[in-house]
C-alpha cells in the first residue's frame, strides 16, 4: 500500500472525527482520550465534531456532486486528504451509524473525490489509497452478540461498503458494551483502552500483522492465479498422454515438471506488470480479465519488489529445472530444448528483446504457450518422445479456442495499448476485426475438435465433445456478431470474456477426464 511504511521525516498526521450527535458523551470522552494519547504518541492530530458542523445532511440533488459543499465540509474534505490515519468515534444505534454520521459520510464521499466509477460503468476504483482508519464505536448490545447474532451490521458497513470500497485499507474496529449495563470502573478502563490506542500510533498505524496481511494480498492478486489452472490442465493432459496406464499424479517427475512450469508463469506475469505499467496506467477500462493486476497502478507492490519476485521466480525455475533433469526419464536434451523453447516464448511474451505482444505476435505467442508449449512439456518430462503426432494433435484444437479469448481480452485494452505503442489484434485490426477473428476461431476450433471426435484421432481424447462445444460455440459465436452489429462503444466486455474462457475450458477438460479415464 501507498504510504504503508512512515516516514521518519515527519510525524503521522491523524483526523479523529467524533460522530456523536453530542459532544458531552461516552463516545466524546473515548475520543478526548484516544487524542490525548495519540498526543503523546507524536502525531499531528486534527479533529472534526460532526455536530459543530454547519452543513444539511441530506442529499437533495440527483447526485451528491450537483450539491454545492458547505465550508464546513470542505474544510472536512481537506482534512481528509491531509490525514494518513482517520479514527471514527461514534455509537452503534440500530446496529450501524447515527444519522449525523451516515449524513456526513453521505455528503463528503463524493464520486471523483472518493471514488471513481470505471469507464463503461461497470467496477469503482478508490481514491482514497494510502490511509488507514480505526473505528472506536460504543453499542448496548454485548460486543460478542453483535459479532456472532447481528454478524456486525454497521462495522462492515464502515470498514467494507464505505472506507474499504473508497481505497482505505486496514480498518479496525474497537467496540465497548454493554453500556447501558457498565459500571463506572468498567467505562474508567474503556477510557484508558481509547488512550492506549491512541499511543500505539507511536509504533506506526499499520502493525507488522497487518503489514504482512496486506503484502500477502497484494502479491496473491499481483500473480493473477485465476489464469493458472488453464495450463495445469494442458499440462495434466500431455502427461496422461505419455504415460495413460501409470500413476501420473503419483510420479514426482509430474510435480516437479508443474514447479518449472508454475514458477515460470509467475515470472511471465510479474514481467508483464512492469513492461505494461505505462499501458496499464492508462487503462480506463481494466477489469479481473484485462489490464493486469495493476498492483503497481496503485501502488500495492512496489517495482522493486516486483523485479525482486522476477529474479526469485527465475531463479527457482532454474533451480526446479535442474532438478526436473536428475528425475526425469527422457533425455535430457530434449527436456532442456522444449522447456527452454516455452520459457523464451512465455518470457519473450513482453519481455524485450521479442516483445511479442507489442508486435501483434502476442496473441498466437500465449496460444502456443498454452497449449503445445505447456502439453508438450508434460508429454515429454512424463517419458513421450516430442514428435509423436499425439500431443500435436492434441494441442491443435486447444490452440484455435484459445486465440478468441486472448483476442478479446484486447479491446478494453485498445486505448491504452495504444496510446503505449503496444500493437496488439485489437490495435492493428480495431475493435470489429479483433471480434471477427475471435468469431472465425471459435468455429474454426469447433469444427477441429468434432473432426478429432469423428476420425477418433488423438487417442479418442474428444470423445463427446461435439455435446459441448457446439451449443457453448453456437452461444460464443452469436455474442460475438452482437457485438460486431451493436457497434458498442470502448468499455469492458466482461460477459463476453467469461463466455470465451470458459468456451477453451472444454478443449482442456474434455481430452483431461477422457485420458484419465
Amino acid at each position: 500500500m501507498a504510504g504503508d511504511v512512515e516516514s521518519t521525516r515527519q510525524p503521522m498526521k491523524v483526523l479523529v472525527i467524533l460522530g456523536h450527535p453530542r459532544i458531552d458523551s461516552l463516545c466524546g470522552a473515548l475520543a478526548d482520550a484516544f487524542c490525548e494519547g495519540a498526543r503523546a504518541a507524536g502525531v499531528q492530530l486534527r479533529r472534526l465534531d460532526l455536530s459543530t458542523l454547519d452543513f444539511d445532511p441530506s442529499v437533495q440533488t440527483p447526485s451528491p456532486n450537483q450539491q454545492p459543499l458547505e465550508e464546513d465540509l470542505r474544510m472536512a474534505r481537506e482534512s481528509i486528504l491531509w490525514a494518513d490515519h482517520l479514527v471514527f468515534v461514534y455509537p452503534t444505534w440500530w446496529g450501524t451509524v447515527p444519522a449525523l454520521l451516515k449524513g456526513f459520510l453521505d455528503r463528503i464521499m463524493t464520486p471523483e473525490f472518493a471514488f471513481r466509477t470505471c469507464e463503461g460503468g461497470i467496477g469503482y476504483q478508490g481514491l482514497l489509497n494510502g490511509r488507514s482508519a480505526q473505528l472506536i464505536t460504543t453499542m448496548d448490545t454485548p460486543p460478542l452478540i453483535y459479532r456472532l447474532l447481528y454478524r456486525e451490521p454497521g462495522r462492515n458497513a464502515m470498514a467494507r461498503a464505505t472506507l474499504g470500497f473508497c481505497g482505505i485499507h486496514p480498518v479496525r474496529a474497537l467496540a465497548f458494551g454493554s453500556v447501558k449495563d457498565a459500571t463506572a470502573r468498567q467505562r474508567q478502563a474503556w477510557l484508558a483502552r481509547a488512550n492506549r490506542q491512541g499511543r500505539r500510533l507511536e509504533q506506526g498505524r499499520i502493525t507488522p500483522v497487518e503489514r504482512l496481511k496486506h503484502k500477502a494480498g497484494a502479491w496473491l492478486r499481483g500473480l493473477r492465479l485465476q489464469f493458472y489452472p488453464m495450463t495445469w490442465i494442458a499440462y495434466a493432459t500431455g502427461g496422461l498422454a505419455a504415460s495413460p496406464s501409470s500413476g501420473v499424479f503419483g510420479n514426482p517427475v509430474f510435480w516437479i515438471g508443474y514447479l518449472c512450469l508454475f514458477l515460470l508463469e509467475v515470472a511471465t506475469v510479474l514481467i508483464n506488470e512492469v513492461v505494461d505499467l505505462r499501458t496499464d496506467r492508462h487503462n480506463r477500462f481494466f477489469s479481473t480479465f484485462t489490464g493486469g493486476s495493476r498492483v503497481l497502478v496503485e501502488g500495492l507492490l512496489s517495482l522493486r519488489e516486483v523485479k525482486a519476485g522476477i529474479v526469485a521466480a527465475l531463479l527457482g525455475f532454474l533451480a526446479s529445472s535442474v532438478w526436473l533433469l536428475s528425475v526425469a526419464s527422457s533425455a535430457p536434451a530434449t527436456v532442456i530444448a522444449v522447456l527452454g523453447m516455452l520459457a523464451i516464448l512465455a518470457i519473450g511474451y513482453t519481455a524485450p528483446p521479442l516483445m511479442l505482444s507489442y508486435r501483434s505476435l502476442g496473441e498466437l505467442d500465449v496460444a502456443v504457450t498454452h497449449s503445445i508449449g505447456v502439453l508438450l512439456c508434460g508429454y515429454v518430462f512424463l517419458g513421450g518422445i516430442w514428435n509423436d503426432p499425439l500431443p500435436w494433435l492434441l494441442s491443435l484444437p486447444l490452440l484455435l479456442a484459445i486465440l478468441p479469448s486472448i483476442t478479446l481480452s484486447g479491446i478494453p485494452d485498445l486505448e491504452a495499448d495504444a496510446m503505449a505503442a503496444k500493437r496488439t489484434l485489437a490495435v492493428r485490426l480495431g475493435r470489429t476485426g479483433a471480434l471477427w477473428v475471435a468469431l472465425v476461431f471459435t468455429l474454426l476450433s469447433a469444427v477441429v475438435a468434432v473432426a478429432w471426435q469423428s476420425m477418433g484421432l488423438a487417442a479418442g481424447a474428444f470423445g463427446g465433445i461435439a455435446l459441448a462445444v457446439i451449443p457453448h460455440g453456437a452461444l460464443l459465436s452469436w455474442l460475438l456478431y452482437r457485438h460486431i452489429r451493436l457497434d458498442h462503444p470502448p468499455g469492458r466486455i466482461d460477459g463476453l470474456m467469461a463466455a470465451s474462457l470458459g468456451y477453451v475450458l472444454w478443449f482442456g477438460l474434455v481430452p483431461l477426464f477422457q485420458l484419465a479415464g
